[in-house]
């Protein structure tokens, strides 16, 4: 009985691990959708070009952090407009079922990982 108990414990943690690797997998997808579909023409029609902020950089070299990020994301900045609602409309993103703050997350992390 116990060798059962402990067999169906470690089924149940691959499979919650599968999951939250699948989970993981979805979001990145959906942020790397999200950079390049935005306001129709993706955030690199802006960001990628000079003078504008270069996200990749600014996060890499530390100086524009996620809360920040966000905030700018939500409140708009300078000539950044207020962009969530433009990102949770797109349909990657509902068909994705992620909140708000899971997608500004994975848009985070998928520009501190992009090349």
């Amino acid at each position: 009985m116990k060798k059962l108990l402990i067999a169906a414990t470690g089924l149940a943690l691959v499979a919650l691990s599968s999951q939250v690797f699948a989970e993981e997998a979805d979001s990145a997808d959906v942020a790397k959708k999200v950079y390049n579909q935005a306001f129709g023409r993706g955030c690199g029609a802006c960001h990628d070009v000079a003078p504008n902020p270069n996200l990749v950089k600014n996060i890499n070299e530390g100086t524009l952090d996620e809360k920040k990020f966000a905030e700018v994301l939500k409140e708009g900045r300078g000539g950044m407009p207020k962009a969530m609602a433009a990102i949770m409309s797109l349909p990657p993103v509902q068909k994705s079922g992620l909140k708000e703050e899971q997608v500004i997350d994975a848009l985070f992390k998928y520009l501190k990982h992009k090349k």
